[in-house]
């Protein structure tokens, strides 16, 4: 990214701040992945319950790495013997991490799940939700973020997955039908009613998927 694009994603970047607060929502701006991880590190108290579902951003910012140095009572999916009551377990957590698979200019946030465990908990659930957003997932709107999460998100995370679907032999969604798809259902977020639930740190990077 040179001098220009990262002045033009910092300006934007408070155009969808200034879209989340509209929202009930809260935006910061970190201008590198070091500053996102500070912010985050803010934001999350020691000692917090603390999951995710599959949030690639936290671990190219260097999160996950932290929760699970003990210093928090991670609630990991991962490595739970039984996956299903880890993830109902997630509605109960004081905080939820997830990245966004779009957001928009004016702070309407995108994304698209299989399993659902993780938009469910998006929606409602967890006291706390921390999006982590590279600016490569910001979007003009809501038709060009709905594009984004299934042409690009989509067909990355299907072949991430190790699916059998359209997507990961052509790279475009085909918008199937497959019984292994991950696009069965979409959140779109376009305002919280409960103030202080849902924040979002704008990271100037190119980030997750």
């Amino acid at each position: 990214m040179n001098e220009i694009e990262f002045k033009r994603n910092e300006n934007l970047a408070q155009t969808v701040i200034k879209g989340l607060q509209s929202r009930n929502m809260t935006g910061y701006y970190a201008a590198s992945k070091e500053e996102a991880l500070k912010k985050a590190l803010e934001l999350i108290p020691e000692g917090a319950s603390v999951t995710m579902g599959g949030c690639q951003t936290a671990a190219d910012i260097g999160l996950t790495n932290i929760l699970e140095s003990g210093k928090y009572n991670y609630l990991d999916r991962n490595h739970a013997k039984d996956k299903r009551a880890a993830e109902l377990a997630a509605y109960s957590a004081d905080y939820f991490i997830a990245s966004a698979n779009a957001i928009t200019n004016d702070g309407v946030i995108v994304n698209i799940d299989g399993n659902c465990n993780r938009i469910s908990c998006l929606a409602y659930g967890p006291e706390h939700v921390l999006y982590l957003v590279g600016m490569n997932k910001v979007c003009p709107n809501v038709d060009s973020a709905i594009k984004r999460a299934r042409n690009v998100a989509a067909p990355i995370n299907a072949t991430r997955f190790g699916v059998n679907t359209p997507c990961t032999k052509t790279g475009a969604c085909a918008d199937c039908k497959s019984p292994e798809t991950i696009c069965c259902n979409f959140l779109i977020t376009r305002y919280e009613r409960h103030a202080g639930r849902v924040s979002v740190i704008l990271i100037n990077d190119n980030l997750g998927f």
